[in-house]
């Protein structure tokens, strides 16, 4: 069973999606959760425990309280992918890195692609912060497809711009 709640943000609503006991998936506004979703099956449900306290960490964060995230997340991915999000979650708030420091850091450096497609798959933005990956000319390329808004806004909340 999936269940979900909402959080308004800066950036967009937040839609956050629980399986079991876990954090399956952020989706960043209404669109991007109807497209990704069974609205016919999946259950409203903000008092569930890890949408709580997923609600409760990202309020954290947008008020500047919080710089780092612990929850339990449900990640699928390949191990190139699992790599690639292990470190993302490296880099510190307020800073940034270049694909080609990922590519570097996950010993494939000709896999600067293959680094923003893994981020592309991120299901959990601002909690695994792949808005911190930029250009190697430090340029502010691809978010969540093509909204880089969102990446602009996220690394100027941070202090990274």
């Amino acid at each position: 069973m999936r269940y979900y709640s909402k959080v308004n943000s800066l950036i967009d609503e937040l839609y956050l999606v629980a399986e079991s006991d876990q954090l399956a998936v952020i989706h960043l506004g209404e669109a991007d959760f109807n497209r990704n979703e069974d609205i016919n099956t999946i259950i409203y449900q903000p008092e569930h425990p890890i949408l709580q306290e997923t609600a409760k960490q990202l309020q954290e964060y947008f008020s500047g309280k919080r710089k780092t995230f612990d929850l339990e997340l449900g990640i699928l991915g390949t191990d190139f992918q699992k790599a690639v999000w292990e470190q993302l979650s490296l880099i510190p708030y307020g800073e940034t890195r270049s694909y080609q420091d990922i590519a570097n850091a996950v010993e494939n450096p000709k896999a600067v692609r293959a680094i923003g497609q893994a981020n592309k798959a991120n299901r959990f933005p601002i909690i695994i912060p792949c808005h911190r990956v930029i250009g190697k000319n430090r340029t502010l390329t691809g978010y969540a497809g093509t909204r880089v808004d969102i990446k602009e806004k996220l690394l100027e909340f941070e202090g990274a711009l």
